[in-house]
């Protein structure tokens, strides 16, 4: 099954949820009150959403109020988004991706090392590809 896709609205939610789960509505609301200065109403519009997409489930605990999880992995969505992405914005190619990312990113020495160790790492993959 492919992940459900997201606006940035959801995300929030789903990051709160990954992060620490089951929560209520509540406690949902608490975290981006401080973070978006969203009411409840507006959470549990979202929480219904996602319910509705299947990214989130109702815990199967007994009685109210209703605890959310994750029904999705965070890595399948993050996965799932970016290769979206990649198509829409670089027609699929990762090449003019990187080339845009690497000229206009800020990054660290260490963060381009390891960048290149990645990179070499794929070389590798693909070279000796399992069988």
């Amino acid at each position: 099954m492919t992940p459900p896709s997201f606006p940035e609205s959801e995300w929030a939610i789903m990051e709160v949820l990954w992060a620490s789960s089951p929560q209520t509505a509540s406690e949902v609301a608490k975290v981006l009150a401080v973070t978006k200065g969203w009411a409840e109403n507006t959470v549990r519009t979202l929480l219904g959403r996602l319910v509705e997409k299947g990214a989130l489930a109702v815990a199967e605990e007994a009685g109210p109020p209703r605890r959310y999880v994750p029904a999705v992995r965070r890595e399948a969505c993050v996965k799932a988004e970016s290769e979206s992405f990649l198509d829409r914005v670089f027609r699929g190619a990762a090449k003019p991706l990187l080339v845009h990312f690497a000229s206009n990113a800020e990054l660290t020495p260490e963060e381009v090392k390891e960048l290149k160790k990645l990179l070499d790492d794929s070389i590798k993959k693909n070279k000796n590809p399992k069988p």
